[in-house]
């Protein structure tokens, strides 16, 4: 899979659309699912990994300042239903207690696609981070190509990305769309 990266336009068009999608995030609130999750840490996104997540639904309370996250996990290899919640700071990010502290942001929304960017500090003070992108139905190519930016300029190497579509999970991604 070519990746093509814009470097300049990058900077451009991420500052656009965090300004955008800080806008009314609660127009993403709904059910998503997990197409993509780039880590600079692949321990934490491989199997059984706490942030190999197959995204559920997310809801923005844009009144309340809060994200409440629902997804599967797979912990000793059976699945668990998690439901955690951020509260939104000053900077737009969203402090998420889970695995250790979490700076979450969304990057770029639109009705079918969510890229967004993690910082995790977990309990050994180590940093990682982590970019996704989340779709409702279909992967579009303009929604790949943002997720693929993002996580270059996070310097994510490209073998450090789950592809959750073709990594033979296709039932978990199944049931990640149900409600």
């Amino acid at each position: 899979m070519k990746v093509l990266f814009l470097t300049l336009l990058l900077g451009v068009v991420c500052a656009a659309q965090e300004e955008e999608a800080e806008q009314n995030l609660s127009e993403a609130s709904g059910q998503w699912r997990t197409v993509y999750i780039g880590s600079t840490d692949p321990e934490k996104i491989q199997e059984n990994g706490p942030f190999r997540t197959y995204f559920r639904k997310l809801v923005f309370d844009d009144e309340k300042g809060t994200v409440d996250f629902y997804f599967y996990v797979k912990r000793n290899g059976k699945w668990k239903n998690v439901h955690v919640r951020g509260t939104k700071q000053e900077d737009g990010t969203y402090a998420v207690d889970y695995e250790g502290q979490n700076a979450f942001k969304v990057i770029s929304m639109s009705k079918t696609h969510l890229v967004a960017h993690d910082i995790n500090v977990d309990k050994h003070g180590k940093k990682t981070e982590l970019t996704g992108l989340f779709v409702k139905l279909n992967v579009e190519d303009e929604d790949l190509e943002k997720f693929r930016k993002l996580t270059e300029d996070k310097g994510i190497d490209k073998k450090n990305v789950v592809n959750f579509i073709e990594n033979g999970n296709k039932s978990m991604y199944l049931i990640s769309i149900s409600p």
